[in-house]
């Protein structure tokens, strides 16, 4: 069946569907990873928006269990130039194209990717659709023009969990995840060293300290740091507990760190996603997996005790973070990986050592 991608700039892409068939509106990323489409499919922080996959081929290996993310699919509709409809023989899984279905996500194929993929990185990242009455374009057009971005909304009460979950695993120490949309994986390699207790994204700061975790991390998550609803949560949370536990912060929660001290956020034209994004960090470059739209403003933290003091290779924008008195830190990519390659899992034993007592 025919369906066509349609941009706010009024491009239009004209695919076939795979997938569940259902009109979707998002914004529209591509992520450069050769691999990891089911971990993309199912990180929450690619809630509201339509996936591009630059690599040609997705579905290869098929959809396994140990690959989730989250329990769902959420990005709201996924692009690709093909997919396998019969994945190796290696792998017993579902084909993409049922993933998809089991899930009511729409897929769209044979789009030029390439070309799409340049569009993106010339105007920055834009707002589309799939659709399939090709008579309904013009209308589409308008649509995506008058409708607001989704990363403007509210996207982390979405993916947050709803109430605290307790994680005991007989562990000496306990840490706090504040789930602004965290990946399965940060949760897990967290429980390998610590008991671990999770708090939705608005949990107040003194329900946190009465639980008396010894550290909190604040996760990945979608959307804009610095909606009214993430300010007075999150933001105020880590603000509040500053001064009380060693915090470290993942993705998002690399800039609500940075907005808790004073500095501010800027959206990317096109945003950093997929699993080969190098980074330089104490003298050594290290290859990361990222996925976010938004970035810190090197220049407001002058003057916040925050230093920054990890750097994207491509485009120097900020990496990660530390507070020069305070035992805190960050990194804007994922050292837990999945998908991507695990340099810098060290960062986990490092949050170890600052909850024990140890110095940055």
């Amino acid at each position: 069946m025919k369906s066509y991608l349609v941009l706010e700039d009024g491009t239009v892409y004209e695919g076939n569907s795979f997938g569940h068939q259902a009109e979707a509106f998002g914004e529209v990323v591509f992520s450069t990873g050769m691999s990891g489409y089911q971990e993309s499919l199912t990180d929450p922080s690619y809630e509201g928006q339509i996936l591009v996959m630059t690599f040609p081929t997705i579905g290869n290996y098929g959809i396994s269990d140990e690959y989730f993310q989250s329990s769902s699919i959420h990005c709201r509709a996924l692009v690709v130039r093909e997919y396998t409809e019969r994945p190796s023989d290696s792998y017993h899984g579902k084909t993409i194209d049922e993933f998809l279905k089991d899930f009511k996500v729409p897929g769209i194929s044979g789009i030029d990717t390439r070309d799409l993929v340049i569009r993106i990185r010339e105007q920055g990242t834009l707002k589309g659709a799939i659709i399939y009455d090709e008579e309904s374009i013009s209308e589409t057009v308008e649509k995506l023009k008058k409708m607001p971005a989704p990363s403007d909304s509210d996207l982390v009460r979405e993916v947050s969990c709803k109430g605290i979950e307790r994680f005991d695993n007989g562990k000496e120490y306990t840490v706090g995840l504040l789930d602004c949309g965290e990946k399965s994986r940060i949760l897990h390699d967290l429980s390998e060293i610590f008991n671990v207790i999770m708090f939705p994204y608005n949990t107040p700061s003194d329900v946190i300290a009465d639980t008396k975790i010894q550290g909190l991390l604040v996760s990945n998550g979608p959307g804009n740091p610095s909606h009214p609803n993430i300010i007075k949560g999150p933001v105020k949370t880590v603000s509040d507990l500053s001064t009380v536990m060693p915090i470290m912060g993942i993705c998002l929660g690399n800039q609500i760190t940075a907005l808790s001290f004073g500095g501010s956020t800027y959206k990317m034209k096109f945003g950093h996603r997929g699993c080969n994004q190098p980074v330089s960090y104490e003298g050594r470059i290290y290859i990361t997996s990222q996925n976010h739209g938004f970035a810190v403003d090197e220049n407001s933290l002058e003057g916040s005790g925050l230093i920054a003091d990890q750097f994207n290779i491509n485009d120097r924008t900020v990496e990660g973070m530390k507070h020069k008195d305070l035992p805190i830190f960050t990194s804007q990519y994922h050292p837990e990986a999945h998908p991507g390659p695990h340099d810098t899992s060290f960062l986990f034993r490092r949050f170890s050592e600052v909850v024990k007592g140890g110095h940055l």
